[in-house]
């Protein structure tokens, strides 16, 4: 009887779900604390659960966050409004998060966005480049991209090159991002830019300053997100701004005033 009132007090009707749980959104101390003894205020666990199910959150995000965008290059067949610099500067910066995340062995539900958005955004950067005319410039620009990206993430590259190249996602983002605003300005309009894409990434930018401080601690990787998050919302406020206002308005009225 002892026996079976200790095996009892260790049990929990959540334990089917436990190599889940445990594996993905909170140690077994957690676990315990939440489903053993159903203290469900523990402070520190709640910022664990919160900050894991963020992550996931963004990450599984992150899978179509720049979808809206593709879609829309592709259904207008134009890259107006879109800088290739910005792309650029926003793919050096996601890469170096992704390479000092690795480097660092941070979790993945840390950084794991970074491997989808990487892929889309390079995506954009062909497309930039094939409604361009330039198809060719576009397929060297990945090729040149992902060999690049291989010697990156090689053993042999010095944990020193990745820290550097996150140091410098800081100047990147800012630049890439004044390029963008500077663009969006100067057309007074923000051309094929997907709103649903700016509005996500200002988002999730914001959710990882959270994340980062909970789950690997690192100032270096906060930081970064807190100039994204500041970056991202300056796009923002443009997408709101120029609501109305499209290349098709804007051609029109040049029309009229020549006329």
């Amino acid at each position: 009887m002892a026996e079976k009132a200790v095996l009892d007090q260790g049990s929990s009707f959540m334990d089917p779900l436990k190599g889940i749980l445990v594996a993905y959104f909170m140690p077994e101390s957690c676990y315990d604390e939440f489903f053993l003894n159903f203290n469900f205020l523990d402070v520190p666990c709640l910022k664990i659960l919160l900050s894991k199910g963020l992550g996931i959150g963004i990450i599984l995000g992150s899978v179509m966050v720049k979808l809206p965008q593709i879609l829309k290059l592709m259904g207008a067949k134009s890259a107006e409004g879109l800088s290739f610099k910005s792309v650029l500067m926003e793919l050096l910066a996601i890469t170096g998060t992704m390479a000092y995340s690795i480097a660092n062995k941070f979790p993945f539900s840390a950084w794991g966005e970074a491997l989808f958005l990487m892929l889309q955004t390079v995506t954009i950067g062909f497309l930039i480049q094939y409604y361009g005319g330039r198809s060719s410039r576009g397929l060297l620009f990945v090729a040149v991209y992902f060999s690049l990206l291989v010697l990156l993430l090689s053993p042999l590259t010095p944990r020193s090159v990745v820290t550097t190249m996150q140091a410098s996602n800081m100047p990147a983002i800012i630049i890439g991002r004044l390029i963008q605003a500077a663009t969006n300005f100067r057309n007074g309009h923000t051309g094929q830019l997907s709103a649903v894409s700016v509005f996500l990434l200002f988002a999730g930018s914001l959710a990882r300053i959270f994340t980062s401080l909970q789950e690997t601690g690192d100032s270096l990787m906060a930081l970064t997100y807190v100039i994204s998050s500041a970056c991202n919302g300056v796009i923002a406020l443009q997408v709101l701004y120029y609501w109305n206002s499209c290349p098709e308005r804007k051609k029109k009225k040049k029309k009229k005033k020549r006329e």
